[in-house]
């Protein structure tokens, strides 16, 4: 991964009327990382990743590509970049050969890009058919292929997981690490599949009702998670009680009627159940818990919704 900033967004703004469906935005991704935008349906990622390709044009705000500004009759950098935006798309009466075909025509790639690409993409079985005829999942390889074919240097993808079955999204996501990882490709992805980000993201941007609520990485995320013992008893008012006044520890919270989440004791676990038990309560459950990214985004996203 390198220092250098390949995408940049200043102060991104998207009306239509009165929906501000992106407001104020201000993104960095760095070259050779894989980025991933996260949010629930309608949270302004497609707007966004639309306008950084100049298929929109924002009504505020400054978007540069390597370096090169985006703005009206600026297309020369797009030779440089590929993208899959919103839903897979090919013309059905033409096969996957012949598809790929004109994609490499357009964007000047030679002849061979279109094997490699039926291979990386595992198409072989479907060259030959039209692209009407193929399923979601196998579309789905096709736009990615024609994203592909001229070796870009920035990949811009829109839901690239969209319609493809488990092992065809484990294939994917190891697909975009290599690029990363092998030919410093820099990788921007929007998504909400908390779980699919979640294992190929250097770097996490939470996307919510049009704002970048939070960029963070795997350190960044694990710091700022919460950590806690879960601890079922029978009592959990007494067990408050007895937790503060022989132990200490004061941040506890109520999860249900018999469950506590207890934040201060994570290193002292067998001292909380030595004195919970020994107070007489019915201890039934102790175990330590650690947030994930999908509790964490459910915690901001809910916490902004207030």
């Amino acid at each position: 991964m390198s220092a250098e900033v390949v995408i940049s967004a200043r102060g991104l703004v998207k009306h239509y009327g009165d929906v501000r469906a992106v407001d104020g935005i201000d993104l960095n991704v760095r070259g050779g990382e894989v980025y991933a935008l996260l949010g629930r349906n309608g949270a302004g990622k497609t707007t966004t990743l639309r306008m950084l390709l100049g298929l929109i044009r924002p009504t505020a705000g400054r978007i540069t590509i390597l370096g090169a500004r985006v703005a009206p009759g600026q297309q020369r950098v797009f030779a440089r970049v590929g993208y899959l935006v919103e839903s897979a798309s090919a013309y059905p009466n033409l096969t996957v050969h012949e598809n790929l075909d004109i994609q490499r025509r357009l964007t000047g790639a030679p002849r061979e890009a279109i094997a490699e690409a039926i291979t990386l993409l595992h198409l072989e079985q479907n060259a030959n058919r039209p692209a009407g005829q193929l399923s979601l999942g196998t579309k789905q390889r096709l736009s990615l292929a024609r994203a592909l074919l001229h070796q870009p240097d920035v990949l811009v993808l829109d839901e690239p997981a969209n319609g493809l079955d488990p092992a065809g999204i484990i294939e994917i996501r190891s697909l975009l690490r290599r690029l990363a990882d092998e030919r410093g490709v820099t990788v921007l992805v929007s998504s909400h599949i908390l779980a699919e980000v979640e294992h190929i993201a250097d770097r996490i941007g939470i996307v919510h009702a049009g704002r970048l609520l939070e960029e963070l990485g795997y350190d960044e995320l694990r710091a700022k998670a919460h950590r806690y013992l879960e601890v079922e008893v029978s009592d959990p008012a007494r067990a408050i009680a007895v937790l503060s006044q022989q132990l200490g520890i004061t941040h506890v919270e109520r999860a249900d009627e018999n469950r506590l989440h207890v934040y201060d004791g994570l290193d002292r676990i067998a001292d909380v159940a030595r004195v919970l038990v020994g107070g007489g309560l019915d201890l039934t459950r102790l175990s330590p818990v650690e947030e994930d990214l999908e509790a964490h985004f459910m915690r901001l996203t809910a916490e902004e919704a207030q």
